[in-house]
């Protein structure tokens, strides 16, 4: 049996009881990185075996794993913070666990875009999750696609990147597109930044940024989407 175990993005109450309850039964937990978790399962006087499992061993570890679950270990897998599987190594495992027969059981729990989205004021009836945009390879494209997509927008960043993708936002989809930046979320110092992209760069751009981040944006209107697919429309009839 594989546990799928969100763990708290900050605030380490915000844990379940069956998420601690599930810790304690497991043979072996799978960790992001076991120096993380391990400051979680001190916290709660949890002591089970800790092994790695992460984006660069994920490969390498896949089938031993498989097969010890196959055996009847019980395993859980935790991630740095959030729920395992969004933007993370999680779904190579699932997906090996699913073709060999092994069960597989997610728990709810934490995850860092719903606060955002539900923090932002946005429209959160339709939202899509991009996750972290491609650094190089792809980005003008996804951003393109993105400029004009009419559902709410939930991105991933890093602190480092956080002023130049705002910057590179704007510029796709107009400095006026409203958004909300949340950092630290459920932390002591936790932030929800709303405004327009143009205004939200220049308060990141000057305060500077520390923590994790999560970026909503406001989706298209709908004359810009009509607009982005006469002008495709177009393209197509002046190739043929």
């Amino acid at each position: 049996m594989l546990y799928i175990v969100p763990s708290p993005i900050g605030n380490l109450q915000d844990i379940t009881l069956r998420a601690l309850e599930v810790l304690k039964g497991v043979d072996l937990i799978l960790a992001e990185d076991t120096r993380n978790s391990s400051r979680l399962l001190n916290h709660f006087q949890i002591i089970k075996p800790l092994s790695p499992y992460h984006q660069h061993n994920e490969h390498k570890v896949l089938r031993h794993l498989a097969e010890q679950l196959l055996g009847g270990k019980k395993m859980a897998l935790l991630t740095d913070a959030g729920t395992p599987g969004v933007s993370d190594p999680a779904f190579l495992l699932v997906r090996e666990c699913i073709r060999v027969g092994v069960k597989v059981e997610c728990l709810p729990g934490a995850t860092a875009f719903v606060p955002a989205l539900v923090n932002s004021g946005l429209p959160m009836n339709r939202f899509c999750f991009e996750g972290f945009l491609p650094p190089k390879k792809g980005r003008q494209t996804v951003l393109k696609q993105l400029a004009v997509e009419s559902r709410t927008i939930v991105l991933y960043e890093s602190p480092m990147r956080l002023v130049k993708t705002l910057e590179e936002l704007a510029g796709y989809f107009g400095e006026d597109r409203q958004c909300c930046v949340s950092r630290e979320l459920t932390k002591i110092y936790e932030e929800n930044r709303r405004g327009s992209l143009k205004e939200v760069a220049e308060y990141f751009r000057e305060k500077g940024v520390k923590g994790e981040i999560v970026i909503i944006i406001e989706g298209a209107p709908d004359k810009r989407r009509r607009e982005a697919e006469e002008e495709e429309d177009a393209g197509d009839e002046s190739e043929g």
